[in-house]
């Protein structure tokens, strides 16, 4: 939602005045935000109350005007859906287009006044049961088209619109409590403390630097919390933007939530050029480009490809392995210094057109490397959290070990595994490392497979996994 619709919204129901409006908006300009963190920060109005100024579910639209799209728009996307189709009906074209047949019904009047588009038969005389097919010159016009742009989807959402949504999914204003982060945490061994820094962490959505040394579980620890984000929220499958297609939804990173039965919106009156998800968690390590935190013009298909921050909008975005990407470390923290400030980001287009979106996501940067030498100091101020994650020590490392052997159906013997501590940890003065009961127990089971044995802690089995293992100290 914009600050104008907003600030109206709120002026018309009498929840705040001009005067607080005006005050939220200068400490906008100040600290960065939207106006409604700005008006709950400044006490003006509360959290809750905020929340039903925010309608989550996308209204399908009513009319051409409601979309935000041209109709000219709306009739060439039907001709280029419609050019292989054979006969179709207005119900058909809906299924496809995700708009209502009120408003496809305008567009195939359109596409007939331009003769690009004829009624084939009818059963009665009205238009739901109306059999077009396309014409000739209709199929030339549309080949016209597919060269301009071979996008044929659902239609697209207006920028103004996913800004809204945007906001109103907002991460910044989930809430978990602590039965909810103990739950996501259950099947990981982790101390008490750190349970208690990383709850508030996740409420508050900020960014959070998450380091340590290797194999201690930070991916997996930034993986869970993914777990612990609360609701669906609503994708658009494509924006429309200064003429051009840009593709949000992706298979990959965004997992569809089909619709409860108890739903109080039935679904022909969701707008379903949206898709709804469960809040994204997009994971990316070493192959981090610029490159892909950038629009990506497809050539050949000649519409654009959202990046990967922009498919994290309202869920989690994890930067694995910083400081191991191709690219230099400040370059990404340059790139981003404004948007985890401001929480927008700015767009180019290959056209010249540059537009902002919003940067709403919760940031997890893990690493091994010393927070202090990848980045400055001005940047690590704008890193509200910033957890260590150490060595287990030896309770919780009998512990990982214990549900690696519980998880792998291998009974735990203790004098095998004291055999373990004493014979290659502290002999060898090895750490502890979270990971290394996993990977010692799969050496056991590979083990067993090749002389097709049941997989057993016995002596052999883990001096044969550490010397493979270990790298000789």
């Amino acid at each position: 939602m914009t600050n104008k619709n907003l600030g109206q919204i709120l002026l018309e129901e009498q929840s705040v005045t001009k005067q607080q409006i005006r005050e939220a908006t200068r400490r906008q300009r100040l600290h960065g935000g939207r106006l409604s963190q700005n008006l709950v920060a400044l006490g003006y109005i509360t959290e809750d109350q905020l929340g039903t100024f925010f309608k989550r579910t996308p209204s399908a639209p009513q009319t051409v005007e409601e979309t935000g799209l041209d109709l000219d728009f709306i009739a060439e996307l039907a001709l280029k859906h419609v050019m292989h189709m054979g006969e179709f009906r207005l119900s058909d074209l809906s299924q496809r287009i995700g708009l209502p047949t009120t408003i496809l019904d305008e567009a195939v009047a359109l596409l007939r006044q331009q003769k690009r588009v004829e009624v084939r038969s009818a059963t009665q005389f009205v238009k739901s049961s109306f059999n077009f097919i396309v014409t000739e010159s209709g199929k030339k016009y549309g080949g016209e088209l597919m060269e301009i742009c071979r996008y044929v989807g659902p239609a697209p959402v207006v920028l103004e619109d996913y800004r809204e949504m945007v906001e109103n999914q907002s991460i910044r204003n989930i809430k978990v409590n602590d039965e909810v982060v103990r739950a996501a945490f259950s099947e990981i061994v982790i101390s008490e403390d750190m349970l208690r820094r990383l709850g508030p962490a996740i409420n508050s959505g900020a960014p959070m630097f998450i380091y340590g040394p290797p194999g201690n579980g930070k991916t997996t620890i930034a993986e869970a919390i993914g777990q612990v984000l609360p609701e669906t929220v609503y994708v658009p499958h494509t924006l429309y933007v200064g003429g051009q297609i840009i593709s949000v939804f992706d298979p990959v990173n965004h997992v569809p939530v089909e619709d409860l039965p108890d739903e109080d919106t039935p679904k022909d009156r969701i707008d379903q050029r949206w898709v709804r998800i469960q809040r994204p968690v997009v994971i990316t390590g070493g192959e981090l480009t610029l490159r892909m935190l950038d629009l990506e013009f497809n050539t050949i298909a000649k519409f654009y490809e959202a990046p990967l921050q922009m498919k994290a909008n309202n869920g989690l975005f994890i930067i694995d392995d910083f400081g191991r990407q191709k690219m230099d470390p400040a370059s990404l923290l340059n790139r981003w210094i404004i948007n985890l400030d401001r929480q927008i980001d700015f767009m180019s287009m290959h056209t010249g057109l540059k537009f902002e979106i919003p940067f709403d996501q919760l940031v997890i940067f893990a690493t091994n490397i010393e927070p202090r030498k990848l980045v400055d100091e001005a940047f690590l101020r704008r890193i509200r959290y910033k957890m260590k994650i150490e060595h287990p020590n030896e309770s919780e490392f009998r512990q990982i070990f214990q549900r690696v052997c519980q998880k792998n159906s291998i009974p735990f013997r203790q004098e095998i595994y004291d055999h373990l501590i004493e014979h290659w940890y502290r002999r060898r003065n090895i750490a502890f490392n979270a990971c290394h009961p996993r990977d010692l127990i799969d050496h056991v089971i590979d083990m067993a497979r090749y002389f097709n044995d049941t997989p057993e802690l016995h002596q052999d089995a883990i001096d044969h996994a550490c010397e493979n293992y270990f790298v000789e100290i």
